[in-house]
Protein backbone atom coordinates (compact mmCIF):
# COMPACT_ATOMS: atom_id res chain seq x y z
CA UNK A 1 0.00 0.00 0.00
CA UNK A 2 1.42 3.50 -0.90
CA UNK A 3 0.46 6.78 0.70
CA UNK A 4 0.37 9.08 3.53
CA UNK A 5 0.91 8.34 7.43
CA UNK A 6 -2.48 8.73 8.19
CA UNK A 7 -4.15 6.65 5.41
CA UNK A 8 -2.03 3.79 6.43
CA UNK A 9 -2.39 3.98 9.82
CA UNK A 10 -6.25 3.81 9.37
CA UNK A 11 -5.64 0.71 7.01
CA UNK A 12 -3.64 -0.92 9.15
CA UNK A 13 -6.48 -0.62 12.26
CA UNK A 14 -8.61 -2.59 9.32
CA UNK A 15 -6.06 -5.81 9.42
CA UNK A 16 -5.52 -8.68 11.00
CA UNK A 17 -3.72 -7.50 14.63
CA UNK A 18 -1.54 -10.68 14.54
CA UNK A 19 -0.27 -9.84 11.19
CA UNK A 20 2.75 -8.77 10.44
CA UNK A 21 3.76 -5.45 8.49
CA UNK A 22 6.52 -3.95 6.69
CA UNK A 23 6.80 -0.15 6.37
CA UNK A 24 9.54 1.48 4.33
CA UNK A 25 9.75 4.92 2.40
CA UNK A 26 8.44 4.95 -1.28
CA UNK A 27 10.94 6.18 -3.71
CA UNK A 28 10.44 7.40 -7.02
CA UNK A 29 10.72 4.70 -9.73
CA UNK A 30 12.40 5.28 -12.73
CA UNK A 31 10.16 5.65 -16.24
CA UNK A 32 10.10 2.41 -18.42
CA UNK A 33 10.73 4.80 -21.25
CA UNK A 34 13.87 5.91 -19.54
CA UNK A 35 15.14 1.98 -18.90
CA UNK A 36 13.92 1.53 -22.50
CA UNK A 37 15.89 4.22 -24.03
CA UNK A 38 19.26 3.09 -21.77
CA UNK A 39 19.52 -0.22 -23.25
CA UNK A 40 18.61 0.83 -26.31
CA UNK A 41 21.81 2.85 -26.68
CA UNK A 42 23.82 0.36 -24.91
CA UNK A 43 23.07 -1.63 -27.24
CA UNK A 44 24.37 0.07 -29.93
CA UNK A 45 27.29 1.13 -27.92
CA UNK A 46 28.18 -2.57 -27.65
CA UNK A 47 27.55 -3.58 -31.43
CA UNK A 48 29.77 -0.46 -32.20
CA UNK A 49 32.70 -1.99 -29.97
CA UNK A 50 32.01 -6.00 -30.84
CA UNK A 51 31.25 -6.33 -26.88
CA UNK A 52 28.36 -7.52 -24.91
CA UNK A 53 25.79 -5.47 -23.96
CA UNK A 54 26.90 -6.80 -20.25
CA UNK A 55 30.46 -5.49 -20.50
CA UNK A 56 28.83 -2.04 -21.56
CA UNK A 57 26.29 -1.66 -19.32
CA UNK A 58 28.97 -2.60 -16.57
CA UNK A 59 31.33 -0.41 -17.72
CA UNK A 60 28.44 2.34 -17.04
CA UNK A 61 27.79 1.68 -13.85
CA UNK A 62 30.98 1.63 -13.21
CA UNK A 63 31.55 4.77 -14.39
CA UNK A 64 27.98 6.36 -14.47
CA UNK A 65 26.44 4.31 -11.30
CA UNK A 66 25.89 3.62 -7.72
CA UNK A 67 28.26 1.77 -5.41
CA UNK A 68 29.20 1.06 -2.06
CA UNK A 69 32.50 -0.88 -0.66
CA UNK A 70 32.39 -3.78 1.32
CA UNK A 71 34.83 -6.15 3.25
CA UNK A 72 34.77 -9.58 3.14
CA UNK A 73 36.61 -12.68 4.35
CA UNK A 74 38.86 -13.63 1.70
CA UNK A 75 37.89 -17.32 1.94
CA UNK A 76 34.53 -16.56 0.81
CA UNK A 77 33.56 -16.45 -2.78
CA UNK A 78 31.11 -13.63 -3.11
CA UNK A 79 29.94 -14.94 -6.72
CA UNK A 80 26.57 -15.89 -5.04
CA UNK A 81 25.98 -12.84 -3.14
CA UNK A 82 26.65 -9.56 -5.63
CA UNK A 83 25.63 -9.45 -9.40
CA UNK A 84 28.23 -6.32 -9.79
CA UNK A 85 31.29 -6.00 -8.20
CA UNK A 86 35.17 -5.84 -8.47
CA UNK A 87 37.57 -6.21 -6.05
CA UNK A 88 39.82 -2.97 -4.99
CA UNK A 89 42.21 -4.26 -2.00
CA UNK A 90 43.12 -6.47 0.80
CA UNK A 91 43.40 -5.88 4.08
CA UNK A 92 43.90 -7.66 7.82
CA UNK A 93 42.13 -7.48 11.08
CA UNK A 94 43.10 -9.67 14.18
CA UNK A 95 45.76 -11.94 11.43
CA UNK A 96 42.43 -13.08 9.14
CA UNK A 97 42.30 -11.36 5.51
CA UNK A 98 39.54 -9.23 4.69
CA UNK A 99 39.07 -8.93 0.63
CA UNK A 100 37.27 -4.66 -0.06
CA UNK A 101 34.99 -4.88 -3.05
CA UNK A 102 33.16 -1.96 -4.68
CA UNK A 103 29.47 -3.14 -5.07
CA UNK A 104 27.48 -1.76 -7.87
CA UNK A 105 24.00 -1.25 -7.44
CA UNK A 106 21.72 -2.72 -10.79
CA UNK A 107 19.79 0.03 -12.21
CA UNK A 108 16.24 -2.02 -11.53
CA UNK A 109 17.35 -0.44 -8.05
CA UNK A 110 17.75 2.94 -9.16
CA UNK A 111 15.18 5.70 -8.28
CA UNK A 112 14.26 8.66 -10.73
CA UNK A 113 17.56 10.62 -9.83
CA UNK A 114 20.16 8.04 -10.34
CA UNK A 115 18.45 6.71 -13.58
CA UNK A 116 18.84 10.04 -15.00
CA UNK A 117 22.69 10.35 -14.18
CA UNK A 118 23.04 6.82 -15.29
CA UNK A 119 21.37 7.93 -18.66
CA UNK A 120 23.35 11.20 -19.03
CA UNK A 121 26.65 8.37 -18.79
CA UNK A 122 24.99 6.07 -21.11
CA UNK A 123 24.43 9.03 -24.04
CA UNK A 124 27.84 10.81 -23.25
CA UNK A 125 29.35 7.52 -24.27
CA UNK A 126 27.31 6.95 -27.22
CA UNK A 127 28.07 10.53 -28.48
CA UNK A 128 31.52 9.85 -28.19
CA UNK A 129 31.06 6.76 -30.67
CA UNK A 130 28.96 8.93 -33.22
CA UNK A 131 26.47 6.97 -31.83
CA UNK A 132 22.65 8.95 -33.22
CA UNK A 133 21.25 10.38 -29.72
CA UNK A 134 17.83 11.68 -29.44
CA UNK A 135 17.85 15.75 -30.14
CA UNK A 136 18.34 17.73 -27.00
CA UNK A 137 14.85 18.60 -26.77
CA UNK A 138 13.54 14.91 -26.51
CA UNK A 139 15.87 14.17 -24.00
CA UNK A 140 14.98 17.43 -21.49
CA UNK A 141 11.28 16.31 -22.28
CA UNK A 142 12.35 12.77 -20.66
CA UNK A 143 14.27 14.40 -17.60
CA UNK A 144 11.56 17.02 -17.27
CA UNK A 145 9.02 14.29 -16.81
CA UNK A 146 11.25 12.45 -14.53
CA UNK A 147 11.55 15.22 -12.50
CA UNK A 148 8.04 15.92 -12.56
CA UNK A 149 7.43 12.07 -11.34
CA UNK A 150 9.90 12.18 -8.57
CA UNK A 151 9.17 16.07 -7.31
CA UNK A 152 4.89 14.12 -6.85
CA UNK A 153 6.48 10.91 -5.45
CA UNK A 154 8.54 13.22 -3.06
CA UNK A 155 5.96 15.25 -1.79
CA UNK A 156 3.99 12.12 -0.74
CA UNK A 157 7.19 10.52 1.05
CA UNK A 158 7.69 14.20 2.86
CA UNK A 159 4.24 13.51 4.18
CA UNK A 160 5.08 9.78 4.76
CA UNK A 161 7.94 10.74 6.95
CA UNK A 162 6.05 13.39 8.90
CA UNK A 163 5.60 13.01 12.85
CA UNK A 164 3.56 15.04 15.39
Amino acid sequence: MIGNAETIIKWLFTQDRDAVFEVKEHKAKRSLNANAYCWSLIGKIADRLRASKDEIYLKCLKLYGQSEIVSVLSAIDVRGFFKYYEPIGTGHVDGREFTHYRIYKGSSEYDTREMAVLIDGVISEAKELDIETLPPHEIERMKQKWNRSCKRENTVTSAEGQTG
